[in-house]
């Protein structure tokens, strides 16, 4: 029987029938019909298929050329419009080379895992993910692979390659906005539990630079990412509780951000006088709340059009530049933030 470890090149059941010392009829018996064949032989098949990393091909009957013009794409949410230009990008970006863009929506790394299966199973041209977090099992059967992918949302240390920007550099450039329109008791409310690196970043390159400008960092609540706008008025709250004297906010999203103006309206406090508000991710009720919000732009649409132009050069046997693209961010300064601290109690 053929070493695992000796095979090269893409895991056929040609490949696995190999290795198994069974034929490939055996093979696609073992996933198609597994009653048509010995337990035992099911569990060498099955066995040899995983090391090798092989999963069975549900498109093999539509792919007669061997090439794929499909694309997965497993994204998180749909809840927020950051998103919506994303996946618009990777949808202009597919069509313009002839490719189908298809999505997943996958809310925890366990579901991420059973997406990236399906797909590779679909025999998709290269899969795009949101984030760098996985499960031990999707790395390795990604590896095992070799399906292009790119990890988006992110801006290095890549699996394969990546597509996005710093949330730190974002957090730094918010603080230094915050400080040049006069604030100097800001808040940062973040995320707590098991949350993506483009959240946790943040709060680290927050202290740091409060530091920086000799400010303390100390006002710092962690909120429940489930709350939504609810997580605002808590986090104000607590914050409060702290300091009474805050004068600026420095949101994990624009939700979490409108929810804070909500508690202001309800508490009788100006925007920005009294508190500066800044959210993130430039939403679309960013500039349809009043006052409207001063957020970080992620430039989403630009980063979904990267993840599928590099899955598509990887997918016609080219490389890209570069394995990983700094699409960048924009402080969009809005009514939130303007002359802060005039009015300050």
């Amino acid at each position: 029987m053929t070493k695992c470890g000796d095979m090269t090149g893409p895991v056929t059941m040609q490949s696995v029938a190999k290795a198994a010392g069974v034929s490939p009829m055996t093979v696609s018996n073992t996933f198609k019909y597994p009653e048509r064949v010995q337990e035992e032989t099911r569990r060498r098949v099955r066995e040899v298929a995983a090391e090798l990393g092989y999963i069975p091909n549900h498109a093999a009957g539509n792919l007669a050329s061997g090439q794929s013009r499909v694309i997965g794409a497993v994204i998180p949410s749909i809840k927020n419009s950051s998103f919506y230009k994303y996946v618009r990008g990777m949808q202009d970006a597919a069509a313009e080379d002839g490719y189908e863009l298809v999505l997943k929506l996958a809310d925890t790394k366990r579901h991420e895992t059973a997406a990236i299966r399906t797909f590779i199973g679909l025999r998709v041209a290269g899969l795009t993910l949101v984030g760098k977090e996985h499960e031990d099992q999707a790395v390795d059967l990604l590896r095992k692979t070799g399906v292009p992918v790119v990890e988006t949302w992110v801006h290095g240390d890549p699996l394969d390659m990546a597509v996005g920007y710093s949330s730190a550099a974002a957090t730094r450039a918010m603080v230094d906005h915050l400080v040049a329109v006069g604030c100097r008791r800001i808040g940062f409310v973040g995320y707590a539990g098991d949350v993506a690196g483009r959240y946790t970043e943040r709060l680290p390159a927050f202290e740091q630079r409060m530091s920086e400008h000799g400010l303390a960092p100390d006002l710092c609540h962690l909120a429940d990412e489930a709350d939504g706008f609810g997580a605002g008025p808590k986090a104000l709250e607590a914050l409060c509780r702290m300091d009474m004297s805050i004068d600026a906010l420095l949101c994990p999203t624009d939700i979490v951000a409108a929810g804070v103006l909500f508690e202001c309206g309800r508490r009788g406090w100006k925007v920005p006088e009294r508190l500066a508000v800044a959210g993130w991710g430039d939403y679309e009720i960013a500039s349809e709340i009043s006052p409207q919000l001063t957020t970080v732009q992620p430039n989403a649409y630009e980063m979904g059009r990267g993840a599928i132009e590099m899955v598509i050069a990887r997918a016609s046997g080219l490389e890209p530049e570069d394995s990983v693209r700094n699409t960048g961010f924009e402080v969009v300064a809005r009514a939130s933030t303007d002359n802060a601290g005039s009015d300050a109690a």
